[in-house]
């Protein structure tokens, strides 16, 4: 009960997220086990004390962003549950998390009673946001891609503070490594033909998040 105490404040909002998710992603209409030890340990692993940006507020922000995007969506249960999977697995001196995430969800959506091809699309959404770069007719990569970088078009003060928790991230990166590796991140995104592809989301998103990532490669320098 003590642990309760120190429990995230969206953490029961969240749990609820998580379990309607199980439910309309298991063909057996809700039966099989409980989903809440699997919102806990998801929960847990968001809440990791390496993670700055990569927190539950990420994940928050994320599934709010896909609520706002669903109807693009071909399969939004499929969708969600990447979400709650596509950092699950987060060491910032790493390169295999989401190959790790993915597989973690491999490994979990069956013991939820959730089907061998929702399973395996759930994992191949999570491995995508390597590139964030689905093809014109990924309607469910589309969506999760878009809302996963949702966070560039963030208002100044927004996303400055998105910049300094990436950069607390990687607090064990010397300055200039640093910028360089963030310079070419930032390069590769603005080198996509689009970096939105939903219709909300290159009509809402797409201008102001290039202007934010141009003014930040600015202040790089490089």
């Amino acid at each position: 009960m003590a642990a309760d105490r120190h429990r995230h404040p969206a953490h029961e909002d969240l749990e609820k997220r998580w379990a309607a998710t199980v439910e309309a992603a298991r063909d057996s209409g809700g039966s099989g086990p409980s989903p809440s030890p699997y919102a806990a340990n998801l929960l847990t692993r968001w809440a990791e004390p390496q993670r700055r940006y990569h927190t539950t507020d990420h994940l928050i922000a994320v599934l709010d962003h896909i609520d706002a995007l669903e109807e693009y969506a071909r399969d939004p249960a499929a969708v969600r549950l990447a979400a709650w999977f596509h950092d699950a697995v987060y060491l910032p001196d790493r390169s295999e998390n989401e190959e790790r995430s993915a597989r973690l969800a491999e490994r979990a959506l069956p013991e939820l009673d959730i089907d061998e091809t929702r399973t395996n699309e759930v994992a191949r959404l999570v491995r995508l946001t390597v590139t964030h770069a689905p093809t014109p007719d990924d309607t469910n990569g589309i969506v999760l891609c878009d809302a996963d970088l949702a966070v560039l078009a963030s208002p100044p003060s927004s996303y400055a503070a998105y910049v300094a928790a990436v950069r607390e991230e990687y607090a064990f990166v010397p300055d200039d490594a640093f910028r360089t590796g963030r310079a070419a991140v930032l390069r590769q995104l603005l080198d996509l033909p689009r970096l939105f592809r939903t219709p909300h989301g290159e009509r809402e998103w797409e201008e102001r998040a290039r202007e934010n990532i141009r003014q930040e490669l600015a202040r790089l320098g490089t």
